[in-house]
């Protein structure tokens, strides 16, 4: 059985790689909304434009990451109950989370302006950033609901492996966006407000078209369902515990992209857009990692619901291999073409040079983060949260403790440090828990592993 577990053929990386490729497309595509926002925006001559609409992306990812568990444990719980067969089990995993997000995308608008006003009070933008901001985040917001059932629909399609279908919806909402926003910018003369309409209309199409398309498929069974099934108290406390933890596990994450653009803020408008530009270039390298791991995110959930401690192990062993990789052609790539990349942004010469002198710390990320991500999956798949939770908060302590000791002698430089502190210790302190899971899989009955 070890050696059968151990050994890694040829058709074992076409399979992992005919999942993980569409779902690296799928998840770099995700932070394109906010890439195709902020390039847009570095077209105008001022850098105010690229730091007002920065910091109401900062505010939408804060409220839509905060709420990210609903793709991840939807893809978790998906997965598992893919891995079973049980059609009803695999209806429950799409329903449950759906209801759960329109009830908060809902509250969300209502909530709209006293969610406004903390963040502005949080963040501080002066007069010109500020009135940027707020336009874009006054249209923008009316498109919450269509975001999280957009998580739901996509967690749900990569859990039960129709990846290409999750592709499609990626890749169709950056398309309408690209496309609406070229039409509203350059055709109609608008600014901020003309990129926020167009993520709007690419957000409910989106929506619209993903709900469609499950309609018509023929994988899920609602006969038979009733309440007392969609509330059925243990499943449902075991979903709640996970999302609980996922939930804190981005409130973590979220406070250290919110520091980043506190002391952006605190350098004045070229480092606010600096750091902007880079954030943007590291959304783009996490989503692209975070395609492989949610690649094993479907492996290992299949594996726990089949119970198969092979596919399990190979999984692990596949995400290692590709993952590492990955992180080393993107910090080469990052150094190689670094310059391209920024003009890609921003075509502000003040922005360029200062980009230039920090751009070193983000072709650290991928080196120092790829494996926590990896292991994020790993987690997910086995819908097993307590530890994810746990690694993000004793980095969190550790970044902290970087800001409080760096940036009185490097500035931002120290912050950038910080941050790199804490991608690497989401990787160690993760790592740590590991062979708790394997140790958890190992003990799986395998009478119907294949």
């Amino acid at each position: 059985m070890k050696q059968s577990i151990t050994t890694i053929t040829l058709h074992d990386h076409k399979i992992f790689l005919a999942l993980a490729i569409p779902l690296i497309i799928s998840f770099i595509s995700t932070p394109l909304l906010g890439v195709v926002d902020t390039a847009i925006m570095g077209r105008f001559p001022q850098a105010a434009y690229i730091g007002g609409v920065s910091i109401a992306v900062l505010i939408f990812n804060t409220l839509y990451w905060v709420l990210g568990f609903l793709r991840v444990s939807t893809a978790g719980f998906s997965a598992q109950a893919f891995g079973l067969g049980d059609k009803q089990a695999i209806a429950l995993s799409l329903v449950r989370p759906t209801v759960i997000a329109l009830c908060l995308g809902i509250l969300i608008v209502v909530c709209q302006w006293p969610i406004k006003a903390v963040a502005f009070i949080l963040l501080a933008p002066n007069e010109t950033i500020g009135s940027l901001a707020s336009t874009y985040y006054n249209i923008r917001i009316w498109g919450a609901p269509f975001v999280l059932i957009n998580y739901v629909i996509n967690g749900w399609l990569m859990g039960v492996a129709k990846v290409k279908l999750s592709l499609f919806l990626q890749v169709l909402m950056n398309l309408l966006n690209i496309l609406f926003a070229v039409i509203l910018v350059v055709g109609f003369g608008l600014n901020a407000d003309g990129v926020a309409a167009a993520t709007l209309i690419a957000e409910f199409a989106t929506a619209c078209i993903g709900v469609m398309m499950i309609r018509k498929m023929q994988m899920v069974s609602f006969s038979g369902l009733s309440l007392l099934k969609f509330f059925n108290p243990a499943t449902f406390i075991d979903m709640m515990k996970v999302n609980r933890d996922l939930f804190i596990r981005t409130i973590c994450l979220l406070t250290v992209y919110n520091l980043i653009a506190v002391y952006g803020i605190r350098y004045g408008d070229t480092i606010l857009a600096v750091n902007a530009v880079l954030m943007q270039v590291h959304f783009v390298m996490a989503n692209l990692l975070g395609g492989i791991a949610n690649a094993s995110t479907v492996f290992v959930g299949q594996a726990i619901g089949e119970k198969n401690q092979e596919l399990y192990f190979k999984t692990i062993k596949l995400t290692a291999i590709w993952s590492g990789l990955t992180a080393v052609l993107l910090a080469i790539s990052v150094i190689l073409f670094q310059e391209p990349l920024i003009h890609l942004f921003t075509t502000i010469t003040d922005i360029q040079q200062v980009a230039k002198s920090y751009i070193y710390w983000i072709a650290l990320f991928p080196l120092v983060a790829f494996w926590g991500l990896q292991l994020y999956g790993i987690f997910v798949g086995a819908t097993v949260a307590v530890p994810i939770r746990n690694s993000m908060i004793y980095s969190l302590i550790f970044f902290f403790a970087c800001l409080w000791v760096g940036v009185p002698k490097l500035a931002n430089h120290g912050v950038w440090l910080a941050f790199t502190v804490f991608s690497l210790g989401r990787s160690l302190f993760l790592w740590i828990y590991l062979p708790n899971l394997n140790g958890h899989v190992l003990k799986l009955d395998t009478d119907t592993s294949s």
